[in-house]
């Protein structure tokens, strides 16, 4: 989820900025359309193209209005409460006394007795305060800055411990819970070795939630994932499939799948010696192709109207190691479907929600949006759009004008949760089953985005992160079904 201009300095054209180097507030400010809100299957009136006015946003009331914060970190509804986690440069590590590396991001929680294990990521490429230190066992490439540590926290939100798990990686964006309970996390650069870089990144790596076996198993890369520039991850809990997101431009990136051998299992470790023992040809791997009856559907900012549905069949990538040519190029226009930075991803009510921030004509997309949240249904082999954000043409207003969802959860009360990366006010924002959205959460610390969102396994805390400079948040309160 790294913003365009916080990308690692000295990318290429096969890397994830914008030509000329414009940030991301520059090419939305440049490029705006009409229209402002969110519309969920079934909300409101269908968006009639890249310059149509939306219906009027059907808020919620949630969980009531936002009170603002007298510490100035995060505004909550009444009645809710927050403590921090961790906070980079301030909290220190217990398994060597280091600052609490910063750029917190995509993170998983995984039961422990009465407490919670957090692997949380940490988005980093060299250039920020706090590295994540190396640690022997743990470590793959020691000139890299990212990876992730594991934080043990109680039943009421308080830190007990936070350790490395994983070191020497690049640019820690999301990742994913898999069902043998591990995470995955993803590394968002297209980097190869030079420089500080010992070795080629890019790749996915499988992290435990108990920190004594990650020594010797957390730092392998699988590069039967695909080497690109990774976001997210969802795992089929049935069949092991896992659907893989790519943040990338010039061109777009894609949606892939990875579907497994036929004897893997799904346990603890078996991606590791799938890595060790077959490397990168390890079951197969394959880019979305989706389709509008026979007609091909060649970027998903085609779909305005919420509730849009294609059929989607896979087509494999040739080198998905990329040794030559970027995964994202080496498919023919015609066999590919294709979407302006692809985000989140959470496996729930059988199937995968996938995450688009944002869309602009400039950059290759038929239409602008500020936003969609996608289902692809395994077992109907369809895609639907689920909420589509249009244009937020006043981001520095605070209301219901919601822009560039990220990460994302399903929320154990209904609906689902998606951490705000826009421009303006950063909300964490909700969305009911019944399609209404709502402001859960909104950052009064500055105008970083928020990273993260997950819920304990006993659903009364949601976890999330303020990016910069790194904050973990333990939420509390009267959590129901948001009205």
């Amino acid at each position: 989820m790294t913003p365009l201009h916080d990308l690692p300095s000295g990318t290429t054209e096969d890397d994830t900025t914008t030509p000329g180097g414009m940030t991301r507030r520059t090419v939305l400010r440049a490029s705006a359309a009409t229209g402002l809100g969110i519309a969920f299957a079934g909300s409101i009136d269908a968006i009639a193209g890249a310059t149509a006015n939306a219906a009027p946003t059907r808020a919620a009331t949630g969980y009531g209005p936002l009170v603002a914060d007298p510490r100035k970190i995060l505004a909550l509804p009444k009645g809710f409460s927050y403590k921090i986690v961790a906070e980079a440069g301030v909290t220190t590590l217990t398994d060597g006394g280091e600052p609490t590396p910063s750029d917190t991001d995509g993170t998983g929680c995984f039961r422990d007795g009465r407490n919670v294990t957090l692997v949380n990521n940490h988005e980093l490429d060299g250039s920020e305060a706090h590295r994540v230190p190396t640690r022997p066992g743990l470590t793959y490439d020691p000139g890299a800055a990212g990876g992730t540590t594991n934080i043990s926290v109680g039943p009421d939100g308080d830190r007990l411990a936070e350790y490395v798990s994983v070191a020497g990686t690049a640019v820690n964006c999301a990742g994913g819970i898999t069902p043998w309970e591990t995470w995955l996390t993803c590394e968002e650069t297209e980097d190869k070795a030079g420089g500080e870089l010992t070795k080629d990144h890019g790749f996915v790596f499988e992290v435990s939630p108990v920190g004594s076996e990650n020594r010797g198993n957390s730092p392998v890369p699988l590069t039967f994932l695909g080497r690109f520039a990774h976001e997210a991850v969802a795992v089929d809990p049935r069949t092991n499939v896992i659907y893989l997101t790519e943040d990338a431009s010039d061109p777009n990136g894609l949606l892939y799948r990875w579907t497994p051998p036929k004897s893997f299992k799904g346990r603890k470790w078996e991606l590791k010696e799938l890595a060790e023992n077959t490397g990168d040809t390890a079951g197969t791997f394959a880019a979305m192709r989706c389709l509008r009856g026979s007609q091909h559907v060649r970027d998903l900012s085609e779909a305005t109207q919420a509730g849009t549905r294609y059929s989607v069949e896979w087509v494999d990538v040739p080198d998905r190691l990329a040794e030559t040519t970027s995964t994202r190029k080496q498919l023919p226009e015609g066999r590919v479907t294709r979407s302006r930075k692809f985000e989140g991803a959470w496996w729930g009510d059988g199937g995968a929600y996938i995450v688009s921030s944002y869309a602009r004509l400039d950059d290759g997309s038929k239409n602008a949006h500020d936003g969609q949240i996608w289902f692809y249904e395994p077992g109907r082999k369809e895609i639907t759009l689920k909420t589509i954000f249009t244009v937020n043409e006043n981001p520095e207003e605070d209301g219901t004008n919601f822009d560039g969802p990220d990460n994302i959860t399903v929320s154990p009360y209904g609906g689902v949760v998606v951490s705000e990366d826009g421009e303006g006010v950063q909300h964490l924002v909700g969305v009911t089953d019944q399609g209404r959205s709502y402001a859960l959460a909104r950052n009064d610390l500055n105008d970083s985005e928020f990273a993260g969102p997950t819920f304990s396994t006993d659903g009364k805390i949601l976890f999330a992160g303020i990016q910069s400079p790194g904050h973990v948040l333990a939420i509390t309160g009267p959590w129901r079904g948001p009205r």
